[in-house]
């Protein structure tokens, strides 16, 4: 399957999904320690950052000051997509939720505080829902809406 460059559609078919693991943004000055394995790395010049599972981190002591939920978006989106990344921070930075986000190859994932992980997913959830209502095709008589995707 190809992926989406079509914002609506990537907004409506974003299918938000959350992990139910605990994870943490940490650092270190060469390659992750043994036993860790980071869902993932970014290398800065002040050394890799590693996200990781808190319990992977707390047996390596690894530090860390914030505990995150990931959420996935199930969408496969294109890299070169414009707007997703933007609508779906906008939404979760306008109910007063922080949100990290990582581009994979095949999907995007969000970063968003645990404890209010469940809320997040509501916004994105409501997010697509709308987005979804935008994409529906007018219906007629004998005739169901169209829902994104091919007809």
């Amino acid at each position: 399957m190809a992926a989406e460059r079509d914002l609506t559609r990537l907004l409506a078919g974003m299918r938000p999904e959350l992990d139910p693991g605990r994870y943490v943004f940490t650092t270190v000055d060469g390659p992750a320690p043994a036993g860790v394995a980071p869902v993932v790395t970014v290398t800065e010049s002040e050394g890799l950052t590693l996200v990781v599972r808190q319990e992977e981190a707390d047996t390596a002591s690894l530090p860390y000051d914030y505990v995150a939920a990931r959420i996935t978006l199930r969408v496969h989106s294109a890299l070169d997509a414009v707007g997703l990344t933007a609508a779906v921070a906008g939404a979760l930075a306008e109910a007063g939720l922080s949100c990290n986000v990582v581009a994979g190859f095949h999907h995007d994932h969000l970063f968003v505080e645990h404890a209010r992980a469940k809320e997040a997913l509501a916004v994105l959830d409501r997010l697509a829902a709308a987005s979804d209502t935008d994409t529906a095709e007018p219906t007629g008589p004998d005739r169901e809406p169209h829902r994104g995707g091919h007809p």
